[in-house]
């Protein structure tokens, strides 16, 4: 017997975000590949000022806001905010009305409507995080940075 999970389609998203100085200009760019059919979608985009984490955030957005149906997808980033803020550290946030402990304290999340709009598209689809090591010769996140950087240096 078949569970839904694995009747989904799957779908590889390859994210990278880069900034011209942090803040400045900045560039997000993903990779969807869809290994069953061999389909790819390259989609990139920037922001005239914006921070390297808001451009990684905005990376995965755009991959999953592109599916236009529940997909199982493996995001490959070289970015642990972004994957340590899915897999660990968001359920906290929600649980604290968006707000992260610091000592004693509650304060706002950073980056808070970026987060909020990738929990919304998280819970549309299956979504496991893998990490790569940046700038390591991963064909897929190097091809990405590259067209990270070209968005980014669009925005100057």
């Amino acid at each position: 017997m078949t569970t839904a999970a694995e009747s989904l389609p799957f779908v590889r998203i390859y994210t990278d975000g880069a900034c011209r100085g942090n803040p400045g200009p900045g560039g997000w760019a993903c990779i969807l590949r869809h290994p069953a059919s061999g389909k790819e979608v390259e989609l990139s985009g920037g922001e005239p000022e914006t921070t390297n984490n808001r451009m990684e955030l905005q990376a995965v957005i755009g991959g999953l806001r592109h599916l236009t149906r529940k997909t199982k997808v493996e995001v490959i980033t070289d970015s642990t905010y972004v994957a340590q803020g899915c897999n660990s550290w968001m359920a906290g946030w929600k649980r604290n009305g968006w707000q992260r402990k610091e000592g004693r304290k509650l304060k706002p999340v950073l980056n808070v409507e970026y987060w909020k709009k990738l929990d919304e598209l998280l819970s549309k689809h299956d979504v496991k995080f893998t990490v790569v090591k940046g700038h390591s010769g991963h064909a897929e996140n190097e091809r990405c940075d590259v067209l990270a950087v070209a968005a980014a240096e669009a925005q100057r």
